[in-house]
C-alpha cells in the first residue's frame, strides 16, 4: 500500500484518487477550497482524507493534478514541503484548442515543474491526453 497525496480537486484528481482508494492506498486530497477537499474525501470513502493546501503532503507520492498554468506556481509555493517526495505531473500542456503546446520551445511541462521543485523531489511525467477519457477505461487503447 502506498500513501498518495493529490493536489487538485478536478476531474483528473477525482479519477486518480478513486482508483488509488480502490487499490487500497492511503489517499489525501488537497485543494485551495478546503470544503471541496473535504467533500471529495468523503465521496471517495475508503479512509480518504482532506489535507491542507500549502502544508507538507502526507503521501510519499504527490500527484500534481492542476492545470499546467498553475503547476509551477503551486510547486513553488509548496517549496520544502515537497522535499524527498515523488511528484507525478499529470498536467496537460496543450493550448486551448489542442493545436499546440504552451511550454517554451525546447522544454516540457515536466522540465519546467522539475526546475521549480526542491532538488530532493523527483518529478515524473505521467501520460495525459485531451482526447482520452480519464474517468473510464472504456474505449481506451493506450
Amino acid at each position: 500500500m502506498s500513501s498518495i497525496s493529490i493536489i487538485g480537486l478536478g476531474g483528473m484528481a477525482r479519477a486518480i484518487a478513486a482508483r488509488a482508494v480502490e487499490g487500497g492506498n492511503a489517499v489525501e486530497v488537497i485543494g485551495r477550497d478546503a470544503a471541496k477537499a473535504k467533500d471529495l474525501a468523503a465521496a471517495l470513502g475508503g479512509g480518504a482524507t482532506a489535507g491542507t493546501f500549502g502544508t507538507v503532503p502526507a503521501g510519499d507520492i504527490v500527484v500534481l493534478a492542476v492545470p499546467y498554468a498553475s503547476a509551477v506556481p503551486v510547486v513553488a509555493q509548496y517549496g520544502d514541503a515537497l522535499a524527498g517526495k515523488v511528484v507525478i505531473d499529470v498536467s496537460n500542456t496543450f493550448n486551448a484548442d489542442a493545436t499546440g503546446l504552451v511550454t517554451p520551445e525546447g522544454t516540457s511541462g515536466a522540465q519546467e515543474i522539475a526546475r521549480a521543485v526542491r532538488a530532493s523531489a523527483h518529478v515524473v511525467r505521467a501520460s495525459s491526453s485531451p482526447v482520452l477519457p480519464y474517468n473510464s477505461n472504456e474505449g481506451c487503447t493506450t
